[in-house]
C-alpha cells in the first residue's frame, strides 16, 4: 500500500496548484493523508482525483474545513493505525512533535503524521514513527520543498521524505 503524505499546503496563497513532482506520486497512490492547513476546500477536491483522502484541519483552517474534517483522527490502513494530527493543539508552547505525541495515548497507534511546523521530521519515539512531510508548496526556511511517502507491506510501515527545489 502505497500512502502519499502532505501538509501545509496553504493553496492557493503559496500555490496555485499542486507541484509536479506531488502530482507524479499522487497517480498510483492508494490513500492520501493531509495534516492540515490546506486553507481551500480545492485542496481536497483534487487531491480527491487520485485516491482516497483523510485529513485534519490546522490553525490556518477555516470553520468549513474545521468542522468537515476536525483537529484529530485515527486512520486505519493497510493493518496499522495512523494517528493525525496537525501540531498546533493541545500547547501554543510546545514544538509541533511535541503536541503530535501528546495527541494519542500509549498503544492508541502505530505512527503519527503531522505538519504544523513545515520542517520534515521522521524519528521513532516509545515504539511510535513521527512523522511530518514538511510542505510541498511552503518550504519557509528549508532549503528545499517536501511530502512524504508510506509504504505498507505484508504488516510493515515504512515512511521517507521526497524532496525537490522547484514547486512549478
Amino acid at each position: 500500500m502505497k500512502i502519499v503524505v502532505v501538509s501545509d499546503t496553504h493553496m492557493p496563497r503559496m500555490a496555485k496548484a499542486l507541484p509536479p513532482r506531488l502530482l507524479s506520486e499522487l497517480a498510483n497512490a492508494d490513500l492520501i493523508l493531509h495534516a492540515g492547513d490546506w486553507t481551500s476546500s480545492d485542496v481536497y477536491r483534487e487531491l480527491s482525483k487520485f485516491a482516497p483522502v483523510k485529513g485534519v484541519a490546522g490553525n490556518n483552517d477555516g470553520e468549513t474545513i474545521v468542522k468537515k474534517l476536525g483537529f484529530k483522527k485515527i486512520v486505519k490502513a493497510g493493518g496499522k493505525r495512523i494517528g493525525l494530527v496537525h501540531g498546533h493543539l493541545p500547547y501554543s508552547s510546545k514544538k509541533a512533535e511535541q503536541n503530535a505525541a501528546l495527541s494519542f495515548e500509549a498503544g492508541q497507534v502505530d505512527t503519527i503524521v503531522f505538519g504544523h511546523s513545515h520542517v520534515p521530521f521522521l524519528k521513532e519515539q516509545n515504539g511510535i514513527l513521527l512523522f511530518n512531510p514538511g510542505s510541498a508548496t511552503a518550504k519557509r526556511k528549508q532549503p528545499q520543498y517536501s511530502f512524504g511517502i508510506m509504504s505498507i507491506t505484508e504488516g510493515e510501515l515504512k515512511a521517507r521524505h521526497i524532496f525537490y527545489d522547484n514547486k512549478v
